[in-house]
């Protein structure tokens, strides 16, 4: 059994709120063992079947950290459009042009890096001009 198996078990004990005394009971008739660390794959999937059963609803992954500079960049594209006055469109069509991708939230971080530095590049020559 893999660790990430185990961590949900345990993850599932603690959301249900069993004590050591319930879990191991639990564990002794789900599966015939007395401890986790004896548990293989079958039985494990076993244990994992009878914990939803009881009521545990397993909780998908929290966002990566990824996903928060990502909003900072996009934000920052936001930012650079109000700015200048342009619509979104505008680094759609940006984007189309610098990757060949419709859509800004398609881009991955590297590309957004690129936009952003392209559309900062932009704003300061638009800035020179009106000096």
């Amino acid at each position: 059994m893999d660790r990430a198996t185990l961590a949900k078990i345990h993850i599932a004990k603690k959301d249900l709120g069993m004590d050591d005394d319930t879990y191991r009971a639990m564990l002794k008739t789900v599966a015939g063992v007395s401890s986790s660390r004896d548990l293989d794959d079958k039985a494990a999937a076993k244990v994992l079947r009878h914990l939803r059963r009881c009521g545990w609803k397993p909780a998908f992954g929290q966002r990566p950290h990824a996903a928060r500079s990502r909003e900072a960049l996009l934000g920052k594209v936001e930012a650079l459009l109000a700015d200048g006055g342009k619509h979104w469109n505008y680094a759609h069509g940006i984007a189309r042009k610098m990757f060949g991708i419709d859509q800004v939230h398609w881009l991955d971080d590297e590309q957004l890096h690129k936009l952003v530095a392209a559309l900062t590049y932009h704003a300061k020559r638009q800035e020179a001009r009106h000096d």
